[in-house]
């Protein structure tokens, strides 16, 4: 089975290449803007390539002639997309264009992945089935691309999911379950959002969910996050409970009062039961996931 993955160098991606690198029955192109900044070479191959650029894009799935592509490749900082609005229509928009009409050409199976911010919120957790009306510009190029493939005569798929986190290498971002360890661990007064829920997901889950979809050839929309369900401020709580961390420098905040460009939907996260009734999807409970990711950490220093 020969697999693509855009966005290599992201969190997920990375996660994807160490699970797929490993199985026999896979042969694996791993795709990213510029160097490859995984520190293990084996199993894959590694191309430079920059999804905005539709030559690029036709030529690296006319060359490898993958089974199914799993496009991770995103832009998702939210306040960003507000005030780049080009760079995110491009990047979350256009590049998907692109390998839409690639896919076309090589009968390869599409898996796209998605977010929770094409709901509003209002009536979070979200099957689905239910209906989009994203908030923010960042919601909205993402809906827009679950609008391309569902029109399209492409074997499709979209993976929505909700606040990915985990451990990465070279990572240009810090993801919050490992920023709020890091703040608590330093002590430092932290003022956390009371009114915005999320499902939190391991970045192996996530990996894994996105390899079943692949797997089965399953079509269609899943939503694949963590089981749990929980305010931003509780998840922070959960993290100082979990690693015995002072929370009482946590003060609870509203949304309304951050001022962030992108207004976010205040309660997702997702009902996962045809995840788990057609992909066999198992994720970790937040503590697993937070056990794990204690054990890379210990392996890593």
């Amino acid at each position: 089975m020969k697999i693509l993955i855009t966005g290599s160098n992201g969190l997920l991606g990375q996660k994807l290449v160490k699970l797929l690198a490993e199985k026999d029955n896979v042969e694996l192109l791993a795709t990213s803007k510029g160097e490859n900044r995984i520190n293990n070479k084996e199993g894959y191959k590694y191309q430079s390539l920059d999804i905005t650029n539709k030559e690029e894009v036709f030529d690296v799935v006319e060359k490898f002639e993958p089974n199914t592509v799993i496009n991770t490749a995103a832009m998702t900082n939210v306040d960003a997309c507000e005030s780049d609005k080009e760079l995110c229509w491009d990047l979350n928009v256009n590049a998907v264009k692109y390998l839409i009409e690639a896919a076309q050409h090589s009968n390869t199976h599409l898996i796209h992945l998605s977010t929770d911010f094409v709901f509003d919120g209002e009536k979070g957790p979200y099957k689905e089935e239910d209906e989009p009306n994203p908030l923010s510009y960042y919601g909205k190029s993402k809906y827009e691309a679950e609008n391309l493939l569902q029109q399209s005569n492409i074997k499709w798929s979209i993976a929505r999911t909700v606040i990915v986190y985990g451990i990465g290498e070279n990572m240009s971002r810090s993801n919050i379950v490992l920023w709020a360890k890091e703040a608590l661990e330093k002590g430092n007064p932290l003022t956390i959002v009371d009114d915005q829920f999320r499902s939190p997901t391991l970045a192996e889950d996530l990996a894994m969910g996105c390899w079943l979809i692949a797997e089965k050839e399953a079509e269609g929309i899943f939503h694949l996050s963590g089981k749990d369900t929980m305010s931003i401020i509780d998840l922070v709580y959960r993290v100082a409970d979990f690693y015995h961390l002072d929370k009482s420098i946590v003060t609870a905040i509203k949304s309304s009062s951050l001022n962030q460009a992108a207004k976010r939907p205040p309660k997702t996260g997702f009902i996962l039961n045809k995840a788990i009734k057609e992909l066999d999807y198992s994720p970790c409970s937040f503590e697993q996931g937070l056990a794990i990711l204690t054990q890379q950490l210990g392996s890593t220093n």
